[in-house]
């Protein structure tokens, strides 16, 4: 339609009820010559953020815009269903009170957890149930609703071959929410006392999940922050990730200081590999691990599932590893299927009569 005068802008929105109020995160992309028509307004109509300017930005062709949205929808379903597991590990494990709940939120609020969904979180622990006794938040039924977004994000991860694990734990603790009924059978059939018994220092238990839930944070947006990376490589986009950081730190869902850090890591590396390996973050993992162990063992041997910091602990495990198990499931591939294999010790690909070996042994 172009020849014809028709220009094409196609726009990600983020930021709720709040941001259409006072201005969301925008992304268009599509027609740098539409977007260049438009321009002025977005830049007035969008978040201000008065260190880093309006929350808008050219994103760049045909559908990368779109894309963009969606990813950070499902870095959003990360960071909500981490915030959701420190919550309950405090209050499963720690026995917080929700008065204790929202201080802990509060406070967290004011550090490097400074974030709207935080924000809202220490709100939602204030509110009392205006209908009966006790707080609203004991109220609402487990069971969490989706539009899809999520989904999208895992599958395009799969389609492109990179490692989401704390998006795909996030989508799939929604999955199992959703079996609210079955849950509740379940819990007849395997009652029990899953207490380890061990004694916990409240005051330790919420230092540990709040190191816990920002190295946690960390692996989820560097598994968001690749998928864009992919797809952009795929489509020849050339996405500016740093950009990306700085539009999302007013206005949308996952506005956070901590997107202040990401947009630096990336102006210091535009190439960076994965935000696990910027110096900044990967001295900041490395002083919150110990804490971080601590965590996932305890909701273990207390029966709490942990299932997004769970899996973002084993993606920062796996990725720092220079050899991984990996090497006996290539000759488990080629025993039943010969798919090959490399060697460590000299190049090319190889195949090994492994069931014909074995049998002449015996």
């Amino acid at each position: 339609m172009e020849e014809r005068g028709l220009l094409y802008l196609g726009m990600g929105v983020s930021g709720g009820e709040e941001g259409a109020r006072h201005g969301p995160s925008m992304m268009p992309g599509g027609s740098l010559e539409a977007y260049q028509y438009i321009e002025d307004i977005l830049l007035k109509v969008s978040a201000q953020v008065p260190d880093s300017g309006p929350c808008v930005t050219y994103i760049g062709k045909a559908g990368s815009g779109n894309f963009v949205k969606m990813v950070h929808n499902g870095i959003e379903y990360g960071d909500m269903q981490l915030i959701a597991e420190a919550y309950d590990v405090l209050k499963s494990v720690g026995k917080l009170t929700n008065g204790e709940l929202q201080q802990v939120f509060a406070e967290w609020n004011k550090g490097e957890l400074l974030s709207f969904l935080v924000e809202i979180t220490a709100d939602i622990f204030s509110i009392k149930d205006d209908q009966g006794e006790g707080y609203l938040v004991d109220k609402v039924l487990d069971k969490t609703g989706m539009k899809g977004t999520g989904k999208w994000t895992v599958q395009q991860a799969a389609e492109l071959c990179v490692a989401a694990p704390t998006i795909e734990a996030s989508l799939d603790s929604r999955f199992l929410s959703g079996l609210k009924d079955e849950r509740v059978a379940a819990s007849k059939i395997f009652q029990g006392d899953y207490s380890s018994g061990e004694t916990v220092d409240k005051a330790q238990l919420i230092e540990d999940v709040r190191k816990a839930l920002y190295a946690s944070k960390i692996c989820s947006y560097a598994q968001g922050m690749n998928i864009i990376k992919a797809k952009s490589t795929e489509k020849g986009w050339g996405l500016n990730l740093g950009e990306l950081a700085r539009i999302w730190k007013g206005g949308c869902i996952i506005r956070a200081s901590f997107l202040d850090r990401i947009k630096k890591a990336y102006d210091r590396n535009g190439e960076l590999a994965n935000l696990l390996i910027d110096p900044e973050f990967a001295q900041e993992i490395m002083d919150r691990q110990a804490a971080w162990r601590r965590v996932v063992c305890l909701a273990i041997n207390n029966g709490v599932s942990t299932p997004g910091m769970s899996a973002s602990l084993a993606y920062f495990d796996s990725y720092r590893r220079d050899r991984l198990p990996a090497n006996l499931v290539q000759a488990q591939r080629d025993y039943f299927g010969a798919h090959t294999y490399e060697r460590v010790d000299m190049p090319g690909s190889f195949h090994t009569e492994w069931y014909k070996i074995a049998n002449s042994k015996i």
